[in-house]
């Protein structure tokens, strides 16, 4: 087991993956930014080292710094918790060169989990169900035309390269795709470094269902269970649940064994989630993201696992604690993303937290960095806090969910929370009525 892990992030993802060493008796150190000098990951931490000024690109996304400070302090490993480095195959080698461990799949996993085109193909190749599309990247616009003629409108283009909702666009016939396939390219070039391009049918209300896997990087692997992240605003998750309530068993084992075949056939090592989008009775290959989810507290909540300490024994080099069998779902856990913004525009909403009340009780947890008094800075992820409940059911959870956003308290700066708290007593959401575009639809409605 390691005794020093460097943690390459900040936040509430930060003082968890601090929280999981502490339990497992491993000292820890923190990077920051000169802007998160006071930070409570920076406060919690055995050791803390400063990567550079306010801006991301020049502190938590400085390679060379963030290695630097692992080399500074002896670290056996580096957490990239989620965002950031966190995918970054350069980080991860960097990392490899210097005989420390990067807790994340090894770095030829990245690459192929990175690039949505090779991570289709090894979908393909483990007999995962995939949506028709082009298979590979388009060069030019009317081959675009022609394979979109021959796939049906409306088509989804998108981002090879793309992730967390840009570089993509619905397209309803020829002249739209023409029109949206340069901005497109461009956008993706502007956002990833990459304008390529692919397309793929385009599904009117799907369901936006994960599966939560884990591998010892030698061939075995198991799942935890499914997430439902179907509530989403711009492709941007805002409320999830586990488990996934409304599919057949049938179904429901079929997805999970088709995530477990792909993490089996491509011997992957650590925690991750298989994505998947689900229309009735049908299910197809979304992608893979190779770390630990923000929505990862849903899952251990309702499985018991600690997820962060597993990335934790499986990156150094210890079997699966459990079998398939042994892995066993409990209860019913619903996850809300609190971000500093304006819950209608979703403008950012940076500044000082004047007053902060989190609710409490039997099944409330909250994960968070933020207190009264601190600092919501404006150059990093919105995030405030996640407030996870978890009940016997999820009639109940709701229930439970309700009061707990009536009783949580920011002030000093706007947050989503208004939105939620109207989302989650919405009857569609009650009664599973609600797709991946259902909140854009909602937020129309009411805006009209």
């Amino acid at each position: 087991m390691f005794t020093k892990i460097l943690v390459a992030n900040r936040g509430e993802i930060a003082l968890r993956v601090i929280r999981a060493c502490r339990e497992l008796g491993i000292r820890t150190v923190a990077v920051y930014s000169e802007a998160d000098r006071n930070a409570l990951h920076v406060r919690f931490a055995d050791e803390s080292v400063c990567v550079g000024p306010a801006q991301a690109l020049k502190s938590y996304l400085n390679i060379p710094n963030v290695v630097a400070a692992a080399e500074i302090t002896g670290v056996d490993a580096v957490h990239p918790g989620y965002g950031f480095l966190a995918e970054n195959i350069a980080f991860a080698s960097s990392l490899e060169s210097h005989g420390i461990t990067f807790i994340g799949p090894r770095s030829e996993t990245l690459a192929t989990f990175g690039d949505k085109l090779s991570a289709k193909a090894a979908a393909r190749a483990a007999g995962v169900p995939l949506l028709p599309g082009s298979g590979g990247s388009i060069d030019d616009v009317e081959e675009a035309v022609e394979l979109a003629g021959q796939i049906g409108y409306p088509v989804m283009l998108k981002a090879a390269f793309g992730g967390g909702g840009k570089g993509m666009r619905v397209v309803h016939d020829a002249a739209g795709l023409r029109r949206a396939f340069e901005l497109t390219s461009a956008e993706a070039e502007a956002a990833f470094g990459n304008g390529a391009l692919f397309l793929e049918r385009f599904l009117a209300t799907p369901r936006h269902i994960e599966i939560q896997i884990a591998g010892d990087g030698k061939g075995g692997a198991l799942h935890l269970g499914e997430r439902d992240c179907s509530m989403q605003r711009r492709h941007q998750k805002i409320i999830e649940e586990a488990p996934a309530a409304g599919l057949s068993p049938e179904l429901r084992g079929r997805i999970r064994q088709a995530a477990v075949q792909l993490a089996e056939h491509t011997e992957y090592l650590t925690v991750g989630t298989c994505e998947f989008l689900v229309e009735g009775d049908e299910f197809w290959f979304l992608e893979v993201n190779p770390r630990i989810q923000v929505e990862h507290p849903v899952t251990e909540q309702v499985t018991g696992v600690d997820l962060v300490q597993l990335q934790i024994r499986l990156a150094a080099g210890e079997p699966l604690p459990m079998t398939q069998d042994e892995v066993q779902l409990k209860g019913h856990s619903i996850e809300v993303r609190v971000n500093a913004e304006d819950p209608w525009t979703f403008m950012p909403s940076p500044g000082p937290i004047t007053g902060y009340h989190a609710p409490g009780g039997p099944g409330i947890r909250i994960d968070s960095a933020v207190h009264e008094g601190a600092m919501v800075q404006p150059y990093y992820d919105s995030l405030v806090a996640k407030l996870v409940v978890t009940a016997e059911d999820r009639a109940a959870a709701i229930r439970r969910l309700s009061w707990a956003l009536d009783e949580f308290v920011v002030e000093g700066i706007r947050t989503t929370l208004p939105l939620q708290r109207a989302l989650v007593r919405d009857a569609a959401f009650q009664e599973l009525r609600f797709h991946t575009r259902y909140v854009d639809e909602w937020l129309g409605r009411r805006n009209d």
